[in-house]
């Protein structure tokens, strides 16, 4: 699974990182999100949470990329 992340868009919400901590993480500095997987290939197992992770997203600053 592909997904995307519009670092511009993001608002530092940090709702990502409560759907799916195994894929998002907040940079130090100023709380824009990050990835902690390769963004191009993101495991199925963690396809629930991403998907969450894209419905609260208040920004709606992270894709699924088809």
């Amino acid at each position: 699974m592909k997904i995307s992340l519009d670092q511009e868009r993001c608002v530092s919400g940090g709702q990502c990182v409560f759907a799916a901590p195994d894929v998002f993480d907040q940079r130090e500095s100023d709380g824009v999100a990050i990835f902690l997987v390769d963004p191009d290939d993101v495991s199925e197992d963690f396809r629930e949470d991403v998907m969450e992770a894209i419905d609260i997203c208040p920004a709606q600053a992270i894709a699924l990329i088809e």
